[in-house]
């Protein structure tokens, strides 16, 4: 593999132990810049996997708090992590700050993605609800799932991806400021390359499992399925589908959404031709959540969770589904009074979006504040 001119190649021995370990890298240098050197502490590993370890550090210089994905490089190959993330730029969406190559005294190759630090994940977070015997306050709810549709709008518009593990653990939190991003692009794919499989997060470690009922339609529907998912364990507090196989899996989504139709067979993956299925009717999306759930999650939650691909909402529709209008309030504020985090600072993920649309996601009062006329940009 040619050596990353954005990288440095500093080589750092003793790979086994990283708590106190120190990593100097050099960065800068590039287009007449001063090169400056950059030492990392490793603090404590947060994540490991059988891509790697990521590891919570801090900057020396300058005290920041850092988290790191140390992956194992195969030296023939470019990491496609690597060259998402550098297109990738969005509020919703996970930075990386910058990255270099790391080798050890046996002499492995090590990739080094330095990222912002997130203190929670959403697996966390619904983990603490849940050992208190308390369901999540609703208005977490949608603030959540909102930051979570505005950043797939992005993916799904810029680098024109497929995560193809989206689940909760790889939805981060600040529990301070209550913004989302979503993370851990190692399993991404451009779409023109996504496989005929359809990825869902399953009950227990919540991986990602293969329907190989599902084929190659639109692609950025899978995250749609999978976003409906989470929604549906936030307002329960436990997964919708549980299952400990593929199989049981989808005996679980027939219990509830009942059996599919030839015709929803077909939509899913044309290739398909087992219609084996149990005859089961659809059990009522009303009784599925408690009395006092809002009528507009129901809504949401049929919406997001088709047989169908063609019948699912897109992220960007999502986004402007009445169940988050709670959030274009103009007072709108997090229950500690403090701010919401940004909603309204969209980038690209506008773009193609019709003048109707873009008129319900952008509320009066931001369109007030900063003195645009949004009618005009759909399709821009």
């Amino acid at each position: 593999m040619a050596e990353d001119k954005e990288m440095s190649n500093s080589v750092i021995n003793g790979n086994d132990s990283l708590t106190g370990h120190i990593i100097s890298t050099t960065i800068g240098g590039k287009n007449g810049e001063p090169k400056q050197t950059i030492s990392y502490m490793a603090e404590r590993v947060v994540g490991t996997g059988s891509f790697g370890i990521v590891f919570q550090a801090k900057c020396l210089e300058t005290g920041e708090a850092v988290a790191i994905k140390k992956v194992l490089q195969d030296r023939r190959y470019k990491n496609r992590e690597l060259q998402l993330m550098r297109v990738m730029d969005h509020p919703n969406v996970i930075t990386l700050k910058h990255c270099f190559f790391s080798t050890t005294s046996t002499d492995e190759l090590f990739l080094n993605l330095v990222m912002e630090y997130v203190p929670e994940s959403m697996y966390r977070v619904l983990k603490h609800y849940s050992n208190a015997n308390q369901r999540m306050p609703i208005i977490y709810v949608k603030l959540y799932m909102y930051q979570i549709f505005r950043g797939l709008a992005y993916i799904h518009t810029v680098p024109k991806v497929c995560h193809r593990d989206l689940k909760p653990q790889n939805i981060l939190v600040d529990p301070l400021t209550h913004q989302v991003k979503l993370c851990d692009f190692g399993r991404q794919k451009f779409w023109s390359k996504v496989k005929l499989i359809y990825h869902t997060y399953v009950h227990d470690s919540i991986r990602a499992q293969k329907l190989y009922i599902w084929g190659p339609r639109v692609y950025s529907s899978i995250h749609i399925w999978s976003t409906g998912c989470v929604l549906a364990e936030l307002l329960l507090g436990q997964p919708l589908f549980p299952g400990e196989n593929a199989v049981d899996q989808l005996v679980h989504i027939i219990k509830v959404l009942g059996t599919p139709t030839r015709e929803e067979v077909r939509c899913m993956n044309p290739n398909y031709n087992d219609f084996r299925f149990p005859q089961i009717k659809a059990h009522p999306w009303h009784k599925i959540f408690h009395k006092k759930m809002p009528p507009e999650a129901i809504d949401l939650a049929s919406r997001l969770l088709q047989y169908s691909p063609s019948l699912r909402c897109t992220a960007l529709e999502a986004c402007a589904h009445p169940f988050f209008d709670e959030l274009r309030e103009p007072n709108a504020r997090l229950p500690n009074g403090r701010p919401l985090p940004p909603l309204f600072n969209f980038k690209q993920e506008l773009t193609g979006a019709s003048p109707e649309l873009v008129n319900k996601l952008i509320p009066d009062h931001v369109k007030r504040q900063i003195g645009l006329q949004f009618i005009h940009l759909g399709g821009s």
